[in-house]
């Protein structure tokens, strides 16, 4: 069973790199790696090159808990091929070598959606991947962590995407989410599994797998059979909501997986400016998350609008209570427009 595994990055290289460095240490035996560029502004795809020739290490402080995943950093060069969207889209150059590294320049920042389905469609493009794992930029990997996704689609070929135990990458020791999240479908939101608790307490796979109603996007595993039946991500969002969308799409035809000894660490949200309260929420993030609320929630689940508006009337209110009138005129007009 072969794998390929999927980064997206957008202006974050060096986040990028020591990712890179961990998953190329994967004891997977038959992985390789797409890094696709949506249109970096500060020179990615050439640090990335440098990397993968050896002229430049990963930046990882001395005194990094995570270090090890990393360092010493494996041998070099790392060969890759580069491709434009266009080319890449059609499955690549049929004469170019099987390399373990794939670069491609998107074009353009197309979002989470648009730029994960370029590569997406440069593995279904070849026909040799079974599975493909979408994985952050902004995060570190354990060797193991992909062998253990792909262990639990085999023991359930019901299965179409798997998710990973994610833990904070700055505190170690602390869950993120445990596979995905659920979700409250009255105010059209979120709750991420386990959030905050030890990474040492016990879990039960299947009271996670009950709970969830997606798989955390910085972390899933997806079969072939579930892009050939399902499609790729869509790009109705741009950014948020878009794995809660492909499992609307997939209800009745896949199920949902946790594989808890799959370990990923994420710095969680830097390039997005995403952060756990909507007071560290950058303009960018809030913005899209609320906006994709309603557009989820129009798409999937109309008879919830009322429910839904009557929440964004209350963030309206706290935001205006903390003077974010910039924030209010922006919850205001996603609202009203048709």
């Amino acid at each position: 069973m072969s794998a390929w595994i999927v980064i997206l990055n957008w202006n974050g290289w060096a986040d990028t790199i020591e990712c890179l460095e961990t998953v190329v240490r994967s004891d997977y035996p038959d992985c390789r790696v797409v890094v696709c560029d949506n249109d970096s502004r500060d020179g990615s795809l050439e640090h990335i090159k440098a990397w993968a020739e050896g002229r430049l290490e990963a930046r990882v402080s001395g005194d990094n808990p995570l270090r090890a995943l990393s360092f010493p950093p494996i041998r070099k060069p790392v060969p890759y091929v580069e491709y434009e969207r266009a080319v890449a889209e059609r499955g690549g150059d049929s004469a170019a070598p099987d390399v373990p590294l794939v670069l491609i320049q998107t074009g353009g920042n197309l979002g989470f959606a648009g730029g994960n389905n370029v590569g997406l469609r440069y593995v279904v493009g070849r026909g040799d991947g079974d599975y493909v794992w979408l994985l952050n930029n902004d995060t570190v990997v354990r060797p193991d962590s992909l062998g253990c996704l792909i262990r639990e689609t085999q023991q359930n070929p019901h299965v179409g995407i798997v998710g990973s135990t994610l833990l904070y990458y700055h505190a170690p020791d602390t869950v993120q989410t445990l596979g995905g999240a659920s979700y409250n479908r009255w105010l059209a939101l979120p709750r991420h599994i386990g959030a905050l608790q030890s990474a040492s307490f016990p879990v039960s796979a299947s009271e996670v797998t009950a709970r969830m109603a997606y798989v955390s996007g910085a972390s899933m595993l997806v079969s072939r059979d579930f892009l050939r039946e399902v499609g790729f991500l869509s790009e109705d969002y741009f950014l948020y909501f878009e794995e809660l969308d492909w499992t609307a799409r997939a209800k009745g035809k896949f199920e949902l997986a946790y594989a808890p000894e799959s370990v990923v660490y994420h710095k969680e949200g830097g390039t997005a400016g995403a952060r756990s309260t909507e007071v560290e929420k950058s303009w960018v993030a809030d913005y899209h998350f609320i906006r994709n609320r309603i557009v989820f929630t129009r798409k999937f689940l109309p008879a919830m609008l009322p429910t839904v508006y009557f929440a964004l009337f209350v963030a309206l209110l706290r935001r205006a209570r903390r003077g974010r009138w910039d924030r209010v005129r922006m919850i205001a007009k996603l609202c009203w427009s048709p």
